[in-house]
């Protein structure tokens, strides 16, 4: 890729959100010898980004709207221990997402959705190993990932069916492992496994270490980064009548004055629609929030582990473990809800034995008890499109639990975009429009 100057024109291109997918979009555009800026509200990588479960895995990429997710969740009402849990709120806002997402759990939905984050995902390696050759410490090892079961005939139907989605795109055992023979797939697995397969080649990363790694990669390269800024709106010309070429944005507005911009990119996650409002086009956002922690396991896993039932996870980051799981759909809060942090724990003890014997341990146990608000669109897909009406702004966020995933295949694409002004056909699902359907 290479700056095409005249369709820019003069000054950076401000990106706003310094969690993965921000910076890497960041990246590729100062690769291609743009001048970039990055304003975060806090500190980089202070937001979704620090506590997720690191995964950068091709077998886990699908839509959370699926067959069956909402019959499941209406069993979560009333239980806070529940790995699906919906917490009903008075918000005609809220009632509508759930509506949509609920449409767009359909079997069909979910194909379209599916092929389309595995198509963005196609070149989701080549793009980690052009990183980490660039000089940026990726900190990705691919142990591959053990999917572990209580039950050797739920491990058979999920094998099914994942054979089925992936449809050749990587590869999958030919049948499980039973018995004693499911936890020799990892010593960390206790005897209450009965069944589990292993996927080759699936990928774990430390998601802080790495947006940090990003961000310092950005500082070398010259790229102002704006830290503790907030974006609050922006300064604009143009009629904004609607058409791609209506307004352009001039300048974003912050907390700490105003960035003038060639071109802005909306990467904030969550806030990104309250940004998105001020240019007439808010996204219909709502926050899954997921739990994490840190504990020091003996043995602890050699592989990503997913806990098939109790849709539960554990990452082997750096020297400790990492214990993640649950999606709570309670509004978009970061209330950290001790009952769920229990649930996970008591979730992972079926897997990997009784590492606790009574959750008022766990105080002393576990470090870095986390609660991230990762952004979700009702269809499950992420928006990575231009703004509607505004020929110079773009919006990347609703990556919900794929944002490090995504991140290099985003910011890649993305980047090409703003360069060429042409959508790469990948980001085609993804485009504003499909939200008024």
């Amino acid at each position: 890729m290479t700056a095409t100057r005249g369709l820019l024109g003069d000054g950076p291109v401000v990106v706003v959100g310094g969690g993965v997918v921000g910076l890497c979009t960041a990246y590729y555009l100062a690769a291609a010898g743009v001048p970039v800026e990055v304003v975060e509200r806090r500190g980089l990588a202070s937001g979704a980004s620090r506590g997720n479960a690191g995964w950068v895995c091709l077998s886990h990429s699908t839509p959370v709207p699926a067959p069956g997710v909402v019959r499941y969740a209406l069993r979560s009402l009333g239980r806070p221990d529940s790995p699906l849990y919906l917490r009903p709120l008075p918000d005609p806002a809220f009632v509508r997402w759930l509506w949509r997402f609920w449409r767009s759990s359909t079997p069909a939905a979910f194909q379209r959705g599916y092929a389309a984050i595995a198509e963005l995902n196609r070149d989701t390696f080549d793009l980690f190993d052009g990183l980490r050759a660039a000089g940026v410490d990726t900190t990705l090892t691919r142990p591959g990932m053990v999917h572990a079961f209580l039950s050797p005939a739920e491990a058979r139907h999920h094998l099914a069916v994942q054979r089925e989605m992936a449809d050749g795109r990587y590869p999958l055992p030919d049948d499980v492992v039973t018995g004693s023979g499911a936890r020799l797939l990892d010593g960390a697995l206790s005897d209450g496994v009965r069944a589990a397969y292993l996927v080759e080649g699936e990928g774990v990363v430390d998601p802080e270490a790495f947006a940090r790694a990003l961000g310092e990669k950005l500082a070398a390269s010259g790229v102002k980064l704006h830290e503790n800024a907030e974006a609050t709106g922006f300064r604009t010309s143009g009629s904004g009548n609607g058409n791609e070429s209506g307004s352009e944005v001039t300048a974003l507005r912050t907390t700490q004055g105003d960035i003038p911009c060639a071109a802005v990119v909306i990467a904030a996650g969550i806030r990104s629609s309250p940004l998105l409002s001020r240019l007439g086009h808010p996204l219909p956002l709502q926050a899954g929030k997921g739990y994490s922690f840190s504990v020091d396991l003996d043995p602890a896993p050699r592989h990503t582990l997913y806990f098939g039932e109790r849709r539960a996870v554990a990452s082997p980051i750096g020297t400790t473990t990492r214990i993640a799981g649950t999606m709570e759909l309670s509004g978009n809060n970061n209330r950290l809800d001790w009952r769920r942090v229990v649930a996970v724990a008591l979730a992972s003890r079926h897997y990997l034995g009784r590492w606790f014997d009574d959750p008022d341990d766990l105080v002393g146990l576990i470090r870095d008890p986390w609660v991230g608000g990762r952004p979700f669109l009702p269809d499950g897909l992420p928006v990575i499109d231009r703004v509607p009406g505004h020929a110079n702004a773009y919006a990347a966020t609703g990556h919900g639990m794929l944002g490090v995933t995504l991140g290099p295949v985003t910011g890649h694409n993305l980047a090409r975009y703003v360069l060429t002004g042409r959508r790469p056909e990948a980001l085609t699902p993804f485009r504003f429009d499909r939200l008024r359907h």
